[in-house]
């Protein structure tokens, strides 16, 4: 069974050499693979000299990195950690062996559950951090512990099904809702979190970066749940356009008038955007039901492809 660990960087020159002698000394028989994405210090020279296998990705961003690594690596099972030694590896190898032995599409390094919210300085992505569990496991009727870690494992199933649109750190969130969307099988480990060492600053943005990641979940609860998401929408639109109709008809079975036209066109312009927003849902679904067939349809064809013994 081969093994790869893929470290996504960018300017963690004072980190990489400990990390990749982490993950060497927790997987001993992996290949390690850091992808430089346009650092401007170090990194990729000390990766090196620590024994990763070094290539480069010079789209910025952490999607963009990700997507390249699932395109050109081969493995049997994936382990991905960041390159800024706030994972300990001492989890690898429990999290690989859910991959290899209990054949389980991707595990997640649980932060939350540990030492996250002790660790971590910046109160802002505690909050986010929940803000966005709760959001998307209610959404997809889902139950992941952490839902933007860094530290995960995959299958080669996911790694080669996974349809990468994200360009930066949304990608975690990503991941995780294809996964509860795809039924794929997701298991948690709890792993300690440790904030980043003094003079390595974060490339996070708070709010730019928690904004990003609210967009994704907005627009992947369109694309994945558009019954739902247009349903909503309607809702409200009904729920608005009856409001104003209501009192017109009342007055009109009262009197025999009808004073407020314009409320009445307006209510009538409403309930007609909520019988589209209802069809468009219905028609969208439709199609999302029958990509969720050709998915797994394909996910069959990808299992016999790379392992045809079975």
């Amino acid at each position: 069974m081969k093994i790869a660990v893929l470290i996504p960087c960018y300017n963690e020159a004072k980190t990489i050499a400990k990390v990749v002698a982490d993950a060497r000394a927790a997987l001993p028989e992996a290949d390690i693979y850091v992808y430089d994405n346009n650092s401007t210090d170090d990194t990729d020279a000390l990766a090196r000299a620590a024994g990763a296998i070094v290539r480069y990705e010079r789209r910025q961003g952490k999607g963009n990195v990700i997507r390249t690594m699932f395109r050109e690596i081969e493995a049997d099972a994936y382990l991905m950690i960041d390159g800024d030694d706030t994972y300990p590896a001492e989890s690898a190898r429990e999290m690989v062996d859910l991959v290899l032995t209990e054949k389980v599409d991707m595990v997640v390094g649980d932060r939350l559950s540990s030492t996250y919210f002790t660790q971590n300085k910046r109160p802002f992505h505690n909050t986010g951090n929940r803000m966005v569990r709760t959001l998307v496991n209610r959404i997809f009727h889902g139950n992941i512990a952490d839902l933007m870690t860094g530290y995960r494992a995959f299958s080669y199933q996911f790694v080669k099904s996974f349809p990468v649109l994200s360009k930066g750190f949304e990608i975690e969130t990503e991941m995780s809702i294809h996964a509860l969307d795809k039924n794929l099988s997701i298991a948690s480990v709890p792993v300690d979190y440790r904030d980043r060492p003094a003079g390595n600053p974060s490339k996070l943005n708070t709010y730019t970066d928690g904004f990003r990641v609210l967009r994704t979940v907005a627009r992947l609860y369109k694309e994945y749940r558009p019954l739902s998401f247009f349903g909503v929408i309607a809702l409200l639109l009904g729920a608005t356009g009856l409001g104003l109709f209501i009192p017109v008809f009342t007055e009109y079975l009262r009197t025999g008038l009808v004073p407020r036209f314009p409320t009445l066109i307006v209510s009538g312009v409403l309930m007609t955007l909520m019988i589209l927003l209802l069809v468009c849902g219905i028609i969208l679904d439709t199609v999302a039901k029958k990509h969720r067939q050709l998915f797994e349809i394909n996910l069959n064809i990808l299992k016999m492809l790379h392992d045809p013994r079975d």
